[in-house]
């Protein structure tokens, strides 16, 4: 297994599968960083027999974008344990380099936690152009789909009126419909489609027992 150098976690996103989690402008050690995450999903994708990973990096970029690039220093991680005990079995590694990007695994990895290396030797690998622009490139290699790049922030939240609430000057608490602060400003997305024979994986769960049942979390390490 070729490595590259130590990756130790800068930030981490959790969800059960089918869920979202989000985490925007708040997390003080990423905040404003190149390494802040500010949404992960994952969700069936339009072949049922497939699962889709989505990483969203970088809260409230402008809407044209040109300054915004991922960082060739920040490996974006999905893990995914697919037997229950909450430590990852398998990883999925996104890293950008001069314009395109590289994507291992999914693989068991030789260590688990908060420290990663990459395996460039992966037996799944492939890559893509990063988009900068509104047309989207995509590439697929052995069955896996990717793309990278600059999207319009999907997550919905009226900040402002949050923070009213949160300081006790909004007694009737949020408006029906809020007001959407994300609007117009965008995020870098990583997007993974894996067919779910990759990611393993049947375990007792409320679900029903023997269904196929993962968890799944995102972290951004920053290169040592």
């Amino acid at each position: 297994m070729k490595k590259s150098k130590l990756f130790i976690a800068a930030g981490l996103l959790s969800v059960g599968i089918t869920l979202v989690a989000a985490d925007h402008l708040d997390a003080p050690a990423v905040a404003g960083t190149t390494a802040d995450i500010t949404d992960f999903y994952a969700f069936e994708g339009a072949n049922v027999d497939n699962t889709v990973f989505v990483a969203n990096v970088q809260s409230s970029l402008a809407p044209a974008g040109d300054a915004a690039t991922f960082d060739e220093n920040v490996l974006i991680e999905v893990n995914i344990d697919n037997d229950g005990d909450l430590v990852e079995d398998l990883v999925i590694q996104a890293i950008p380099r001069n314009g395109k990007m590289y994507f291992f695994g999914p693989f068991a990895p030789s260590m688990t936690g908060l420290n990663s290396s990459i395996n460039t030797e992966a037996t799944y690998t492939g890559n893509v152009d990063i988009s900068m622009g509104a047309n989207a490139m995509t590439a697929t290699e052995g069955g896996i789909s990717y793309f990278a790049g600059l999207r319009e922030d999907p997550f919905f939240f009226d900040f402002t009126q949050y923070n009213a609430v949160i300081g006790g000057m909004a007694p009737n608490g949020f408006n029906v419909p809020g007001n959407d602060d994300f609007d117009g400003t965008n995020v870098l997305s990583i997007v993974i489609e894996v067919p779910n024979s990759l990611l393993g994986g049947t375990f007792a769960h409320p679900a029903g027992t023997g269904t196929q049942v993962f968890n799944t979390w995102v972290e951004a390490k920053r290169k040592q």
